[in-house]
This record gives structure tokens, C-alpha cells and sequence, in this order.
């Protein structure tokens, strides 16, 4: 069976469209991103928290060659489109965009969501896309982490089983 996704948008310019009429309705746009691999409670944590600052939420997802050259040539344990379809059963979500590169730089550059949403492991350390955000008049907003939520420590916890 083909699992259907109406949040995931397959193309950039589809995004900035949907983004631009919803800035025209005057609804903030707040945006993250991730891997989102093995879904847990730390991810949904961040999801409802980033959903709270804003009307939309775009989730920017590393898709699996952008994963393999950021983490290892083992993951993701999930493939990109089963990652993409859970997301996408979450209600804080509402838009879900794959990505290739190392950093999802491009896409914020050119959605310009009012605020970009990081875990607080940015704290002091430099965020893709943060410049051009701050160029506009928009910011970068950290979110405290659940301490011990973590996709490795839950690979690092299934591997010694």
C-alpha cells in the first residue's frame, strides 16, 4: 500500500507560493527542521512547542543522502518518505519539505518563515540560515530539549539488546 501525504510539498517554489498567501492572510509562518529519525517524544516535544508560536508550521525534512553525509552511512534507520508520512500524522505540522543538501539554508533563505525554531543544543552555536532571517527582520527562536531524548540514544539502547 502507498501511503498518501497531502502535507508533504515536493517543490520549493509550491512552498513559497503556499507561504506567501498565508503571509498575505497575516498568519505566521514558524519553521524547523531535522531528521526526524525514529520519531520520539523529544521531537514531538519540539513539533507542539514550535506550532505554538506560529499559525503554520513547515518542517524542513533531511531527506536519506543528506542524512548518510551528516550522521553515517547508517542511517537513517527510517526511510525519508516513512519519516515524511508520520510527520505528517502529527497536528502541530502542517507542511513537511524534503531536502538534499548538508543544510536546509536554501529553503529558509527563501521561505523567510517569522521565526526559524532550533533545539536549545544551538545555544551559542551558528544556525543555518540565521543571517538572512535577521536580514529581514525575522529571528531564531531555541527551545529547550527533553534531557535523554534522543534518536542515537535510542539506536545506542536497541544495539545492545
Amino acid at each position: 500500500m502507498n501511503l498518501k501525504n497531502n502535507k508533504l510539498i515536493r517543490d520549493l517554489k509550491d512552498l513559497k507560493a503556499l507561504c506567501l498567501s498565508y503571509e498575505s492572510s497575516n498568519k505566521k509562518v514558524v519553521m524547523t527542521n531535522g531528521c526526524f529519525d525514529i520519531l520520539h517524544a523529544g521531537h514531538t516535544y519540539i513539533l507542539e512547542e514550535s506550532k505554538k508560536l506560529g499559525d503554520i508550521l513547515i518542517v524542513a525534512l533531511n531527506s536519506d543522502s543528506s542524512i548518510k553525509k551528516i550522521k553515517s552511512k547508517d542511517r537513517p534507520i527510517v526511510p525519508e518518505l516513512d519519516r515524511a508520512y508520520v510527520l505528517s500524522c502529527l497536528s502541530s505540522v502542517d507542511h513537511i519539505i524534503l531536502f538534499d543538501n548538508e543544510s536546509p539554508e536554501e529553503i529558509i533563505c527563501e521561505i523567510l518563515p517569522e521565526i526559524l525554531i532550533k533545539g536549545s543544543d544551538y545555544n551559542g552555536k551558528k544556525v543555518a540560515g540565521e543571517d538572512c532571517l535577521i536580514r529581514n527582520g525575522k529571528k531564531v527562536v531555541l527551545i529547550d530539549l527533553i534531557e535523554g531524548k534522543s534518536s542515537t540514544s535510542i539506536i545506542d539502547k536497541v544495539s545492545k539488546l
